[in-house]
C-alpha cells in the first residue's frame, strides 16, 4: 500500500511538471505564454515539417515526455489490461491539446497526441520488461529510480526559478 502511495505521489509530481512544460511552455508568468490558437488534425502534417523536411526533434521529445507516464501507470494499474493503462495516457495528452486550443497558448496537434501515446506505450512496455526481469521487486525498483529522477527534476526547476527571479 505504501508503494502505491509513493507511485501516486510521483505520478502527481510528474503530471504537474508535464503540465508546466506542455501547457505553460516552461513559463513563469502568463505574460510569457505565446498567443497561438492553431489546430492541426492531419497526422504528421505541416506541423512537423521544417524547411521541407520532417523535424524529428519534436517527435522524439513528445515520445520521451510520456514514457514515465506509461511506466508509472503500469505500477499503479499492474493488474489492468493494456487498454485500461493506455486510456488515461491518451486522454491526458488530448486534454493538454484541448487546453492549449481553448486558452490560445499553443498549437493543438493530433501528431502530439499520437507521439505522446506512443511514449506511454513504450513506458508500459518498459515497465512490463522490468516486471519480468525483477519479478517481485519491480515496483520498488521503479519507485526508487523515479524518486531519484523526481529529485533531480525538482532541483533543476528550482535552479530555473532562482535564475528567473
Amino acid at each position: 500500500m505504501a508503494s502505491k502511495k509513493i507511485t501516486l505521489s510521483l505520478l502527481i509530481v510528474y503530471l504537474l511538471v508535464l503540465t508546466w512544460i506542455i501547457v505553460f511552455k516552461l513559463q513563469f508568468s502568463f505574460s510569457g505564454l505565446p498567443a497561438i490558437r492553431n489546430i492541426n488534425l492531419i497526422p504528421f502534417g505541416e506541423s512537423v515539417i521544417v524547411n521541407g523536411k520532417i523535424s524529428f526533434t519534436e517527435i522524439i521529445q513528445n515520445v520521451l515526455a510520456f514514457i514515465p507516464f506509461g511506466i508509472l501507470i503500469s505500477v499503479l494499474r499492474d493488474k489492468e489490461t493494456f487498454i485500461k493503462k493506455i486510456i488515461p495516457i491518451v486522454l491526458t495528452s488530448l486534454l493538454f491539446e484541448v487546453l492549449q486550443f481553448i486558452f490560445g497558448i499553443g498549437a493543438s496537434d493530433i501528431t502530439d497526441v499520437i507521439n505522446n501515446s506512443l511514449g506511454g506505450i513504450i513506458g508500459i512496455a518498459i515497465a512490463f520488461g522490468i516486471s519480468k526481469i525483477f519479478k517481485n521487486s519491480w515496483k520498488k525498483i521503479i519507485n526508487i529510480v523515479s524518486i531519484i529522477f523526481a529529485v533531480i527534476l525538482v532541483l533543476f526547476i528550482l535552479i530555473l526559478v532562482l535564475a528567473n527571479l
